[in-house]
């Protein structure tokens, strides 16, 4: 079986946590590791704090609450990602708002955002989906015209920059993700990022409980979200060689893009000409002149021993959201026909050559190209 993906997890990293875990760094409130991972990867970000965090997932509901969004807020959202990110508006008392993707980089629609502005939106949460990002430049003019937050979901984005400025230091805040299938991994684990004094203050009280002085005495209700000192330790290890990291997951992908160049049907990944897709996961759409359904070809490629995914569920489509008081009913045609068109391929930094071309031969075949 060629996996969907593996992480890559090398000698150096091991020996990190282990060393982490000799120092006695096990909880996320003490040690060396975790503060100069936080350090490290905000200034990779090109940002000044940087807060680690338990997942991705709670990054992001970390960073909704810090901006103070809550009950009879809604937040824009793009509409085709994971759950998590419409979750960090929801479980804050929030309406998270679908907006439809676009169809060259599947990312969301900034034609259509200013038309879903109304008197109760606070925020953006825009998705850099598959590692490619979002034009940040513009989606910050639309912001600061309407006075909202802006919060990157860089879960997928770790490395790709806007005009050569990196994702995650160009919103008001940026959430990473660390979780195994990741560009880095810790794991588990996540980081918010942001330049801006005040919201590092209030995201550091928020991720531990609320904790002032005196010590047990709370005045604002937080969050037990800390990464602890050992995995604080893996990301600075795999922060050391992030560009080899990303420089692979392109290989990867310049490899695929050769491999199904002329597929007929087969709609391949882009890259803006002011973006550095990184890749995350080698992401295709199965158009009606492929030959077969997306989900016959994925059936195909499985008894071949090859694994896949589909894209994601649209968060229009969500039942809960639609269940929640105050939701909005927004079309997002093009988010439905990805989520029932696309998947992504095998995408491990260790894929070799051979085993690309093995899938993309499988593809051919599939396809009767």
């Amino acid at each position: 079986m060629i996996p969907v993906f593996e992480p890559s997890i090398t000698e150096d990293d091991v020996a990190a946590v282990v060393a982490a875990l000799r120092r006695g760094e096990i909880s996320g409130s003490f040690g060396k590791a975790l503060a100069e991972f936080e350090h490290e990867f905000a200034r990779y970000c090109g940002c000044k704090h940087g807060i680690a965090t338990t997942s991705g997932t709670t990054a992001l509901h970390l960073a909704v609450a810090a901006a103070g969004i809550g009950p009879g807020d809604e937040v824009l959202v793009s509409a085709s990602t994971n759950v998590a990110t419409a979750l960090a508006a929801y479980h804050n008392g929030a309406v998270p708002v679908p907006v439809d993707a676009e169809d060259v980089t599947w990312n969301l629609d900034l034609d259509r955002v200013e038309g879903l502005i109304g008197p109760r939106t606070r925020a953006i949460l825009p998705v850099h989906l598959f590692g490619h990002p979002v034009d940040m430049d513009r989606l910050l003019e639309i912001a600061r015209r309407h006075g909202l937050v802006v919060i990157e979901d860089c879960a997928e984005s770790h490395g790709a920059t806007v005009r050569g400025r990196m994702t995650g230091g160009l919103g008001d805040m940026g959430c990473f993700s660390f979780y195994a299938n990741k560009v880095l991994t810790t794991g588990e684990g996540g980081m918010v990022t942001t330049s801006d004094d005040r919201l590092a203050e209030r995201l550091r009280l928020l991720r531990n409980l609320g904790f002032t002085t005196p010590r047990f005495r709370h005045e604002v209700a937080g969050f037990n979200f800390r990464m602890t000192g050992y995995q604080g330790a893996l990301g600075l290890s795999q922060l050391r060689r992030v560009e080899l990291i990303v420089a692979e997951k392109r290989r990867v992908a310049r490899a695929y893009s050769r491999q199904l160049e002329g597929v007929p049907g087969l709609r391949l990944p882009v890259e803006l000409d002011w973006a550095r897709n990184v890749y995350w996961m080698y992401a295709v759409v199965v158009e009606p002149g492929f030959g077969v359904t997306r989900d016959a070809l994925m059936a195909r490629l499985k008894e071949d021993g090859i694994e896949t995914r589909t894209f994601f569920c649209g968060m229009n489509q969500q039942p809960f959201l639609r269940a929640q008081a105050g939701y909005r009913e927004v079309p997002c045609p093009v988010a439905d026909r990805l989520w029932e068109t696309g998947l992504y391929l095998p995408s491990s930094v260790s894929l070799d050559e051979e085993s690309i071309a093995t899938v993309a031969r499988a593809i051919r075949r599939a396809s009767g190209a």
